[in-house]
């Protein structure tokens, strides 16, 4: 016990003296050369930098003032995949929620275009676009141009979807215009139905000039005097709207049948073989000729559209429905029913004999190669 008490003493007396020690260094040693191991490094101070405005702030005052655009033409999403005789019957969203941002165009937003105003002059965009293509090339300038830009490996190619030719596509090519004379389009899906449709609103919308055509490939040459400082203002669109609501395609009851009628042609469309067998999003440049070819001899023509989509079924629909010109009358399991509609007695005499006349001719060829064979 008392060698317990012993130990706690000595014990109680060297931490005594020990903060007497620590009192004595902190009262008349000098802590300037103080240096213990691992003390952290004392940094020199660095005088405050004024603060720059960042490019949020900068795009933010930008966006402010609203962007005026010379071009002639009204803005919608997809020139080349809409009609813009047909009004639609609805909105899915308000008509104040412009693609283009609040307050950044100058025109007002419709729902579906941003109308341009009347006063812009139509005469003077066609004289400058006359003026920046300038004189037409040599067939030795066509072809090396078209030698340089149409292969696959080309760095300057565009891909063009079933959007078809949208708004900010413009701007996409007048900035490969920046380095290129000319940009690669390759077009897929829906709008190659209608080629021609598709080169005509690039050489309008754009200003340049296709100097090649090949199948889905096109090449688009933007002018001997094309300035890239003096391009067309572009707004952009900084999302894609959404499509607004179009009347009913497919009626429950056709034009000039009845309901019976309309059945029994649905029925016979889905048992019938089918005409072509349709790929996603495939080059179908040459489903229209050969609808049209077969509602010569056949009323009701069936499209295999296996994986293509029923949205992609009702765009390929609508673009048939004019070309054609036919009648959707069903979309099933993305099955494309057509019919060709009833016709006059004028248009059905002549079709039977416009097919009488190719049978004839066909049995004849037939007939000369067998005695050919047999001589």
């Amino acid at each position: 016990m008392l060698s317990i008490r012993r130990s706690l003493t000595l014990a109680k007396e060297q931490k005594d003296l020990l903060l007497l020690l620590c009192n004595f260094r902190a009262r008349f040693v000098s802590t300037d050369n103080y240096d213990p191991p691992f003390s952290p490094l004392s940094k020199p101070t660095k005088p405050p930098k004024e603060k720059k405005k960042t490019k949020k702030q900068d795009q933010s005052s930008e966006l402010k003032i609203p962007v005026i655009s010379d071009l002639p033409f009204d803005f919608r999403y997809s020139y080349s995949e809409t009609n813009p005789e047909i009004e639609p019957i609805g909105f899915r969203e308000p008509k104040r929620f412009s693609p283009f941002g609040p307050g950044r165009l100058d025109r007002k937003w419709t729902g579906t275009t941003a109308l341009a105003s009347p006063e812009i002059d139509q005469s003077q965009w066609v004289e400058e676009r006359a003026r920046v293509l300038g004189e037409p090339l040599t067939e030795e300038e066509v072809t090396e141009l078209v030698e340089r830009y149409r292969h696959s490996d080309c760095s300057r190619q565009i891909n063009l979807g079933k959007g078809g030719v949208t708004h900010n596509m413009i701007d996409d090519i007048h900035n490969h215009w920046k380095k290129a004379e000319a940009v690669r389009i390759k077009c897929l899906g829906v709008p190659t139905l209608d080629m021609d449709n598709i080169c005509f609103h690039l050489e309008e919308k754009s200003g340049g000039k296709i100097v090649y055509r090949h199948i889905n490939i096109l090449v688009l040459y933007r002018g001997r005097n094309y300035d890239p400082k003096n391009r067309p203002i572009i707004p952009l669109m900084l999302w894609k709207p959404y499509p607004p609501i179009y009347p009913r395609l497919v009626k429950n009851v056709a034009d000039g049948l009845t309901f019976e009628e309309t059945k029994e042609m649905r029925n016979r469309g889905l048992h019938s073989p089918a005409l072509m067998k349709l790929t996603r999003n495939g080059v179908y440049v040459n489903v229209g000729g050969r609808v049209r070819e077969e509602f010569e001899t056949e009323e009701i023509v069936r499209l295999d559209c296996t994986h293509v989509g029923m949205s992609d079924c009702k765009r390929i629909g609508v673009k048939l429905k004019d070309l054609v010109p036919c009648v959707p009358i069903l979309f099933k399991d993305e099955q494309i029913i057509l019919w060709r509609g009833k016709r006059n007695g004028e248009e059905e005499l002549f079709h039977s004999v416009k097919t009488l006349i190719r049978n004839n001719d066909h049995v004849t060829e037939t007939s000369s190669s067998t005695q050919q064979n047999l001589g």
